[in-house]
């Protein structure tokens, strides 16, 4: 039986890379305040309607699961988001990419 489009998830045509990943992730490090649930909202912004990486649906779930687990969702679902597209070391260059900037600006 086919999907309903809405729920069918995107499949891209080509695999991003990591350093695609960790520059995207860097940017959005750099420009991403408020905290976890805000981030949230950048990452739906940047990687459901922009990029289309995924369905809203897929990314509610996603959302959903991380928040189950513990620690910062937000990171959960950068690391999840940089898995599916680049494998480990996508999920690597997410969360250097989104965790540089903070920890470079407590770091001086």
């Amino acid at each position: 039986m086919p999907q309903h489009p809405s729920t069918k998830a995107a499949t891209p045509s080509v695999h991003t890379c990591a350093w695609q990943v960790f520059w995207i992730f860097l940017r959005l490090g750099l420009t991403s305040f408020g905290g976890p649930v805000a981030h949230l909202g950048y990452f739906r912004d940047e990687f459901v309607q922009r990029r289309q990486w995924l369905t809203e649906r897929s990314y509610a779930d996603l959302v959903a699961l991380c928040q189950f687990l513990p620690g910062p969702a937000s990171s959960q679902v950068g690391m999840a988001l940089g898995l599916m597209r680049a494998g480990m070391p996508g999920a690597l260059a997410a969360w250097l990419g989104f965790t540089l900037p903070s920890a470079l600006v407590l770091a001086l």
